[in-house]
This record gives structure tokens, C-alpha cells and sequence, in this order.
């Protein structure tokens, strides 16, 4: 989406990304792409609450500011994300992804099948304190109008899982990533090759440098990686079946890289995106396409309203 990066690259492989997508919490953005001017102002009421308070000079009053007492502000936001508008991304992911205004590669995309989980068992772990059934019920109600909030506890009831945890962490897996990763293989594929995929893999080894929370952790944010990759932090597969798919990831992986298509001899066929709603399964024993939309329940989303301040994404 960088006019800069043009020519750079012949193939494009996106895992688990979110430069689009749904600000799932209220209060300060992270990672999502925002216009140049609310990130400025971003930084301006951090470096205020750092004790530089004159916009004039905040970048100088931050740079003598020891930087124990800036990780004290690390919870307000301190990693931020792309700004847009300007040299490097002069328009938004979405609307530069709406548009076609992008480098015209092949493109690999896709999620896990539990995506959020990691980010409740991260809270939880950083916080010292398990999602109670109020915090679910309190967190869903700041997301959406009174209506709709209702609707989605209705949907999604914290007794059908196996914690509050859970729970919540499925309605922001399903609403803010499964779905917004649909809607953006739909875009992509109106422009260029696209192969989408869903990892899936509900066994997949933990972090060995988290604690587990009190829920299935899946197939969790970051959890293919470890079967493309080594990664000290991850264990990597355990099973026969698992090592079998990690096998399968690499060729595919490999061949796309080669040739920009992930399709060869010995592993299941791959087939573009299309403009529907199947993408292929990445699961122990099981490669095939599956109704990513049924999956996450997209339908029931594209009828859900979000409050003001909580970032929207395109619907697919």
C-alpha cells in the first residue's frame, strides 16, 4: 500500500494482519492505522501525561524523560501504529485495499481460527486477574449500542464456553478478525491472485513463555508460526500430525514464494479465493476450503452496531 515499497517485492504473504480491521477496545489505538493528525494528537496527550505538556517542545521534553518513567505510560499506547496521510501511506489500508490502489503481487492471507484468545490470556496474565462473567458482560456492552449488546450476550452466552475468557475472546475472534479477515480477501482477490487460508489447528502448542489461561487456547494469534518457523518462545508441533501439517505449510509456503502459487505435487489442491467466502483449512489430517463466513458467523455481524469510538471495519 506504500507508493515507496512499488517494485520491491514479486509476492506478498500476510498472516494474522490487521491493517484493517476493527478497533476492538475503547481508549487509546495501537497497531491500527489512523489519519496523521489523530496520531499526532496521540502522541502530544502521551507526552503530556510524561510531564510535557507544551506541544512546542513535547519531542524534546521526551527525549530527557528516563525511559523507566515512559514504560509507566506503555499501557496508553506507547507502540503505535501507522499514520496516514503523507510520504508513506498518503491513503488508509482500507480505502487503498477498496480501490486497488496497491502493489499488484499474488497474495497469501489469512488468520488462525482463535485469534483473540491470545490477547485475553495476555490481559489476564499482565493483570494478575481471570475475565469475570461481569467483565464480559461490562466489555461487550462498551463495544456495542444497548441493543445490539444484547443481542451478541444473547449470541454468544458465557455458560456455552468454557470461561468469561473464553467467551469474550471468541465474539472479538469472530467479529473483529474472522470477519474483517473475509471482507479483506474479497477485496484483494477483485485485484490480484489471492490464496486465503485458515489455520486451525485447536491443539496447537502454547507459549512457553506464557502462562496458559483457564480456557482452550486453539488456535491461537501467532500459533502458525511456529510450524513455518523456529521460535524460542513458541515449542513448535508435538504430534505426528502436526509435524505431517507443518510439512504441508512449508511446501506450500515455499512454492508461493517460487512461483507465486502455493499449488504442487503431494499436497492438497489450493484453490484461489474466488469471490466467495471459502478459504483453506489448515488443520492436522484436514486441508480443504471451508465457509469462513458460517465460521465466524458473518452474517449475524453485518447486523451488529458498534458504539462510537470503537473503530469499524468494511463489512464483506
Amino acid at each position: 500500500m506504500a507508493p515507496g515499497s512499488a517494485g520491491l517485492f514479486q509476492k506478498a504473504i500476510l498472516q494474522s494482519a490487521q491493517c484493517t480491521g476493527r478497533k476492538w477496545s475503547p481508549g487509546p489505538p495501537t497497531w491500527f492505522p489512523l489519519p496523521r493528525a489523530e496520531r499526532e494528537q496521540h502522541g502530544l496527550d502521551l507526552a503530556a501525561k510524561a510531564g510535557c505538556s507544551d506541544p512546542r517542545t513535547a519531542a524534546a521534553c521526551l527525549r530527557a524523560v528516563p525511559v523507566g518513567e515512559l514504560l509507566k505510560w506503555s499501557d496508553y499506547g506507547l507502540g503505535s501504529g501507522p499514520s496516514v496521510g503523507g510520504g508513506v501511506l498518503p491513503v488508509s489500508p482500507e480505502r487503498a485495499f477498496a480501490t486497488g490502489h496497491f502493489s499488484r503481487v499474488p497474495v497469501i492471507q489469512g488468520t488462525t481460527r482463535d485469534e483473540h484468545r491470545l490477547f485475553t490470556a495476555a490481559i489476564e496474565a499482565v493483570t494478575g486477574r481471570t475475565t469475570t462473567d461481569a467483565d464480559y458482560r461490562q466489555q461487550i456492552r462498551t463495544l456495542f449500542t444497548p441493543a445490539d449488546a444484547a443481542r451478541v450476550l444473547a449470541r454468544y452466552p458465557a455458560g456455552r464456553f468454557h470461561s468469561p475468557g473464553e467467551a469474550l475472546s471468541t465474539v472479538v475472534g469472530d467479529w473483529a478478525w474472522g470477519c474483517t479477515a473475509l471482507g479483506r480477501d474479497q477485496a484483494l482477490d477483485r485485484h490480484v491472485p489471492t490464496y486465503a487460508y485458515e489455520f486451525d489447528d485447536e491443539k496447537a502448542p502454547w507459549f512457553s513463555t506464557l502462562k496458559k489461561p483457564n480456557f482452550p487456547t486453539g488456535a491461537f494469534h501467532g500459533s502458525e508460526l511456529e510450524y513455518l518457523f523456529d521460535d524460542e518462545q513458541l515449542p513448535g508441533p508435538a504430534t505426528p500430525a502436526q509435524h505431517r501439517l507443518a510439512d504441508t505449510m512449508v511446501r506450500y509456503w515455499a512454492r508461493f514464494a517460487y512461483t507465486g502459487d502455493p499449488n504442487g505435487p503431494g499436497t492438497a489442491p489450493w484453490p484461489r479465493f474466488g469471490t466467495g467466502r471459502h478459504v483453506q483449512s489448515l488443520q492436522p489430517g484436514r486441508t480443504e476450503p471451508v465457509d469462513l463466513a458460517q465460521e465466524h458467523q458473518c452474517g449475524f455481524w453485518q447486523t451488529i452496531t458498534v458504539r462510537t469510538g470503537v473503530r469499524p471495519a468494511p463489512r464483506p
